[in-house]
């Protein structure tokens, strides 16, 4: 890797290569953004030591003393083009608060960081102008001013800064043509490895393929304009010799081609350098290295691919909108009601709701919040919470400026909770999406079922030396813009749907289920008796049951980690036309307890519809967490990346405590309990800053333990449930430090790839505290959570397709790819974006947004998988909060009391004898009553007497009989049963009873 963070900066010795002198007399092109410091500080960046700051209209440090070299401190500018031989002109005006020396530099970006530029400046406030010729060519030179070395502090503000060349250098076409970013942007097909070595990318290719294009290295969403000349230069190698041919084309169908040579390549190489004229205009060109039509194998290495010419992409600025920024859908009339104006006022402002008809039905003042650290903007918060009447296209207006229209509505979540749970069929691998179900444009035939030009995954094999047998891993989800299927991420979303459902038999808004019953989805399994979120749970770990090693093999009873292509593929590309071979990547102990967690929650949860799939699961369950307890440090590879992500992950304890959870709450064994108990998570804090994913699932087990029913003495689940509620306080802390309110801290360590269902996650702990404790306050800190994912956020962005004025809808996606060709859909709505990432770790959102602040480190572009990617991980979260946000609270019918009686096990075990006495506790007499619970696992109610009841899945409807209907208060009823169960399962008393809707104490 050559890539470097941002703002460390070193030098190499320097000289002076050019003198001040004139511009060209050419059209200039200027590489600098934001050089008069209009916009703030982005994209410019600082050393740690110190920090940018614009004052008076310049960018300003405080240089600390004491440093030892010049470029201990600095400030720069990255993402300017060198091309050898062009002329350039650098122009600023600099002043310091002493007289003192600083350094300019424009060099490379990366090591050894060779200048072109290196100059002494003495700063005193005029203007300077430096030309220079570049003696080297690079798509991501930098502009430094270094500022150490200076034994007092002392402060140095710049302004009107401009670099530019001659007009006739040429706009770079090629993302990462160094590979400094490793594979990033760069595909392969029909070779056995594909990887960055010695900083040259590096292909293995097989020998014996019939046709050069059997076999491929290139980029894709290769910008050309009709009628522009370009040039394509590059350095190849081949190992032995082999013929390669190199072509730019159109890379989707008819293919056709603008560009061509075949090449004779020897392992010394060579450079080559090619001109051509492209004909059409198309944003979805692609340069191929063909590799195949070679009798023997051989190994290419590429470097310095470049492609000059055509038209430059304009600088981006993204399009913020109204500086009033709003949860775009709306507000729960019960809910939070805040807003966020963006403004350069420091005393507070008037601000006015408007109806439709631009009436004023509620006004106010707003409240200074400063700046706020995740955005550098100057922001102000509008609190209209005191408004619940339900409205539609609402909108605010404060400074000039006017929001985007919203709603107020008491079932503003309803469709989002079907939308985002929906995205999982459409992601289905191994059956046909029915466009009747979903939409004509989402329906497609059957992917990885072994049908040409499909490999798998009906029978796939294990990487080379990997094991001796293949698997059938048909089913499951692609988990996200790719077609690769893995065992981490598809275990938190199942957990998190399962989860989504399960939180209908403990928490009194959740109606035992009613919202997420047979018919609410749009699945195939629609009709059948059963949850069709449990339907479709089912259809990823019926997959991850399959990754499981047979008995009698090495490391049996593990799972796999991953399956995927065995090199990386382009977009768009339908999962039926994936022409790649699929492969088992290596068993890890993770992998292994991803699957013994989901599996043992969906057992319990499956018992009561489908007792043989229950058991085996449970079965498959028991398996992996004996395997992982015999194997617990098989890791997988941080380098296993070719073809599809490593999830790499050398900590497993928090996936030890949560298996052990699921499998105790599930079973009740004790030595699943003292396995739990015996994690330094059981009493450790879980829950970070930064929220729970697929690397760290402690808190799922937690949350779990805190709100299923089980058999821990009630001291130690009232020590959990604080630890619940104490996570969510620490959270509720955080927004109210933010002006954007999200339970999320404002550095750029909050902003990472997915960081959306971490904060949606940090939602999830705040909801869950709600269910428990009943507190208002968690569930308005979960609310306001959801408005930042819905547009209440520096970039004025939804990040929810369809749902917003202003939403996301150029996910990164093979499937959905209507930016590439508007023959393919959007995303489909529902589907929500991995957000703003600080660690820009795709080449395009690193050239487009170098220097961003945290917030804005975004953009809707398919080509950004590090921001803008889809994974089933972060629908999962969305799910379940969204799933939370839409029930509704029933209001208070009776109050009551309930006592639940197990009274044991008949003889022989097949089940047992249970009674519940129900009291009025209120002061009004209550006439006819409806109890009901819900089991954990396989009961079965046989009988009961004294009420009338029914069981429907796992809930148990106990209605009064004629002589027992009133309760006067302070009365008494009961009414006992009998149930048959398994011995398979634990037999907890159960957490929620309500009687006429209100919950029981």
């Amino acid at each position: 890797m050559k890539r470097r963070a941002a703002a460390t900066v070193v030098v190499l010795a320097a000289a002076l290569i050019g003198a001040v002198g004139t511009p060209a007399s050419a059209a200039p092109v200027e590489h600098i953004a934001n050089g008069t410091f209009e916009s703030g500080t982005s994209p410019w960046w600082a050393t740690g030591n110190t920090t940018l700051a614009v004052r008076d209209g310049r960018l300003c440090v405080d240089v600390p003393g004491g440093t030892a070299n010049p470029w201990d401190v600095a400030i720069g500018h990255n993402g300017i083009p060198l091309v050898d031989g062009a002329e350039y002109t650098l122009r600023f005006t600099a002043d310091t608060t002493v007289d003192t020396t600083v350094t300019a530099n424009v060099q490379l970006n990366a090591a050894p960081y060779t200048t072109v530029l290196s100059t002494s400046v003495s700063p005193d406030g005029q203007a300077a102008a430096h030309t220079f010729t570049s003696g080297l060519t690079a798509a991501d030179g930098t502009f430094t001013l270094q500022l150490g070395g200076k034994a007092d502090p002392y402060t140095v503000c710049i302004d009107d800064v401009s670099l530019t060349s001659d007009s006739d250098l040429a706009p770079e076409q090629i993302e990462n043509g160094d590979f400094g970013d490793g594979t990033a942007g760069w595909y392969s097909y029909g070779t056995t490895s594909t990887a960055v070595e010695d900083g040259r990318l590096c292909s293995a290719v097989p020998g014996g393929l019939a046709n050069p294009w059997d076999g491929g290295v290139g980029q894709n969403d290769v910008l050309l304009t009709a009628g522009a000349t370009y040039t394509l230069s590059f350095d190849a190698s081949a190992d032995p010799n082999a013929t390669v041919r190199v072509a730019v084309q159109l890379g989707a169908e008819p293919y056709t081609g603008y560009f061509s040579r075949d090449l004779a390549l020897t392992p010394a190489g060579d450079h080559y350098e090619f001109t051509f004229t492209a004909p059409d205009d198309t944003p979805a060109g692609q340069v191929a290295f063909q590799v195949g039509a070679n009798p023997a194998g051989y190994r290419l290495c590429l470097d310095n691919v470049s492609l000059r010419g055509g038209e430059a992409e304009p600088p981006y600025v993204p399009d913020t909108g109204p500086r009033v920024r709003v949860n775009q859908v709306g507000y729960l009339p019960d809910g939070p009601k805040r807003a966020t104006l963006v403004t350069d006022a420091t005393t507070a402002l008037p601000w006015q709701l408007q109806n439709s008809a631009g009436v004023v039905v509620r006004s106010g003042t707003t409240t200074p919040r400063g700046t706020d650290a995740a955005s550098g903007q100057n922001v102000h918060t509008i609190d209209f919470t005191g408004y619940a009447a339900q409205a539609q296209h609402l909108t605010l207006a404060a400074d000039g400026e006017t929001s985007h229209p919203f709603d107020i509505s008491g079932t503003l979540y309803d469709q989002l909770r079907s939308d985002s749970l929906q995205f999982f069929y459409i992601q289905r691998s191994g059956i046909a999406i029915d466009g009747g179900l979903v939409g004509a444009a989402y329906a497609r035939p059957a992917g990885h079922l072994g049908v040409a030009p499909n490999q798998g995954d009906t029978d796939v094999p294990c990487q080379p030396g990997v094991c001796d047998y293949r698997l059938d891993a048909r089913g499951g989800w692609y988990d996200a813009g790719d077609h690769g299927k893995y065992v981490v991420n598809g275990g938190i979303a199942t957990a998190q749907l399962l989860s989504a459902y399960e939180r209908t038999k403990t928490a009194p808004t959740a109606g035992f289920g009613a919202a997420l019953g047979d018919g609410t989805l749009r699945v195939p399994e629609r009709g059948n008796n059963v949850p069709d979120i449990l339907d479709e749970a089912r259809w990823e770990l019926e997959w991850l049951l399959r990754m499981q090693v047979p008995a009698g093999k090495p490391l049996a009873g593990m799972a796999h980690h991953k399956l995927h292509d065995q090199n990386w593929t382009g977009l768009p590309l339908a999962p039926q036309a994936d022409p790649q071979p699929r492969e088992l990547h290596p068993p890890s102990t993770a992998a292994t307890l991803n699957l013994a967690a989901a599996a043992a929650q969906g057992a319990r949860l499956w018992a009561p519809y489908d007792a043989a799939f229950a058991d085996r699961a449970l079965a498959a369950a028991r398996t992996a967490y004996a395997a992982a307890k015999a194997h617990p440090a098989v890791y997988a590879s941080a380098n296993d990346g070719n073809g599809g992500g490593a999830y790499s992950d050398n900590d497993v304890t928090d996936e030890f405590y949560w298996a052990a959870a699921e499998l105790y709450l599930t079973t009740g064994t004790p030595a699943y309990r003292t396995d739990l108990e015996a994690s330094p998570h059981h009493t450790g804090d879980v829950f970070s800053a930064t929220g729970f994913s697929w690397g760290s699932t402690a808190a799922l087990g937690r949350l779990d333990l805190a709100t299923v029913p089980s058999g821990l003495p009630a001291a130690e689940r009232t020590r959990i449930r604080a630890s619940v509620a104490a996570a969510a306080d620490a959270y509720l802390a955080t927004a109210a430090g933010q002006a954007y309110g999200l339970p999320m801290f404002g550095g750029p360590g909050a902003y990472f790839w997915g960081a959306n269902s971490n904060i949606i996650n940090n939602a999830v702990v705040l909801a869950t505290a709600f269910d428990l404790t009943g507190q208002a306050r968690y569930r308005t800190g979960a609310v306001e959570a959801m408005d930042y994912v819905l547009g209440r956020n520096a970039l004025n962005q939804s990040y929810v397709t369809g749902w917003g004025e202003n939403a996301s809808e150029n996910q990164h996606s093979r499937i959905f790819a209507n930016q590439l060709d508007p023959a393919l859909p959007h995303p489909p709505a529902g589907s929500i974006a991995g957000g703003a990432n600080a660690g820009l770790d795709d080449p395009f959102a690193k050239q487009l947004l170098d220097g961003c602040e945290p917030m804005f480190c975004y953009v809707d572009d398919i080509n950004s998988y590090a921001t803008n990617e889809v994974a089933v991980n972060w629908n999962s979260a969305l799910a379940w909060i969204a799933s939370f946000l839409a029930d509704r609270s029933a209001p208070a019918g009776i109050s009551c009391r309930v006592v639940y009686t197990n009274y044991g096990t008949w003889q022989g075990g097949g089940g047992f004898t249970g009674q519940l006495d129900i009291t009025n506790t209120g002061s009004a007499p209550v006439n006819g009553w409806t109890a009901r619970f819900a089991f954990t696992g396989d009961q079965r109610l046989r009988e009961a007497w004294m009420a009338q009841a029914s069981q429907a899945g796992a809930v148990l409807t106990a209605r009064n009989e004629s002589y027992n209907a009133r309760l006067q208060p302070g009365a008494s009823v009961m009414f006992g049963f009998n149930a048959t169960q398994s011995s398979s399962y634990a037999n907890p008393a159960p957490g929620l009873v309500t009687v006429n809707g209100s919950r029981c104490s």
